[in-house]
C-alpha cells in the first residue's frame, strides 16, 4: 500500500502507511500524522485516497504545502513525489514501488524476539524506540558497535542496539530525538516535541551533536546512556 516517508535535514523520522480514505497531517495531537513544529499548522494538510490514486490537499495552512518545490492546493501524488511542509520533507512511495524502498533508512519496530525495548515492552511508560532493521552489509564502512541503555522508567535496564542508520527515541507527540550512525561515529539531535532532550545536562538542539561512550541522554523524563565498544 502507499506510504509516506517523513524526514528533516535528510534524517528519516517516521514512516506512515496510507490505509484510510483521509489521513490528516498537522501540529495538533488528534491528527493522523503529528508534526510538533510551529511552522506546521494545527490542521495543515490531508492525504486523500481515491481507489489507487492519492491526492494531497492543503487545509489553508499558514506556511503552505509544496509538492516537488511548487505550492499546491490540491494535487495528485505520484511515486517519488516530495511534499514539503515547513522544514519537513515527505516522500510519497506508491504501492508498486514500496517494496524496493531503501529499508535500512526506515524507522521500524523491532521483532518481538529481539532482546531490547520494543514498543510492546516499553509501552507502559510511553517511552518508545525504533531498534535495528538489519546489520550493515559485509565490506561496508562501519563504526564501532553501540547501543542505548535505558536507566529509568518502566523500560529501565533495556538496551537498544544502534545497528540502523537512524534510530529514534522518545515519546511521539511529546519529545523525540534521532541517533544517526555516521562513518566515524554517532550523532544525536532533537526531532520534535516541546521538551528539548539533554546530553550530559546540556540541551540538544536540531544541530547534530557527536556522542561518545558513557554520554547521558535525558528525554521526556527518561534517562539513557550511550554505550560504545
Amino acid at each position: 500500500m502507499p506510504k509516506m516517508i517523513v524526514s528533516i535535514d535528510g534524517v528519516v523520522i517516521k514512516e506512515v502507511q496510507l490505509t484510510k480514505d483521509r489521513t490528516t497531517l498537522g501540529r495538533r495531537p488528534y491528527n493522523d500524522v503529528v508534526i510538533d513544529n510551529l511552522a506546521i499548522s494545527g490542521e495543515h494538510a490531508v492525504f486523500q485516497m481515491a481507489g489507487s490514486d492519492v491526492f494531497i490537499e492543503d487545509l489553508n495552512s499558514t506556511n503552505g504545502t509544496y509538492v516537488n518545490g511548487k505550492a499546491a492546493k490540491k494535487q495528485q501524488l505520484h511515486n517519488g513525489d516530495t511534499v514539503e511542509v515547513g522544514k519537513y520533507k515527505i516522500k510519497f512511495v506508491s504501492e508498486a514501488a514500496a517494496d524496493g524502498f531503501e529499508k535500512t533508512m526506515m524507522v521500524k519496530s523491532m521483532p518481538a524476539t529481539a532482546p531490547a525495548a520494543s514498543h510492546r515492552e516499553a509501552g507502559a511508560s510511553g517511552w518508545t524506540s525504533s531498534p535495528p532493521a538489519s546489520a550493515p552489509s559485509a565490506g561496508s564502512t562501519t563504526t564501532a558497535q553501540a547501543s542505548i541503555k535505558v536507566l529509568s522508567g518502566a523500560a529501565s535496564g533495556r538496551e537498544v542496539p544502534l545497528t540502523k542508520v537512524v534510530t529514534t527515541i522518545g515519546k511521539p507527540g511529546v519529545a523525540v530525538a534521532a541517533i544517526t550512525r555516521r562513518q566515524h561515529g554517532f550523532v544525536v539531535h532533537h526531532v520534535e516535541g516541546a521538551g528539548n532532550p539533554s546530553l550530559n545536562g546540556a540541551p540538544i538542539g536540531t544541530d547534530p551533536v557527536s556522542l561518545k561512550n558513557g554520554d547521558l541522554i535525558e528525554l521526556a523524563g527518561t534517562q539513557m546512556q550511550f554505550v560504545q565498544s
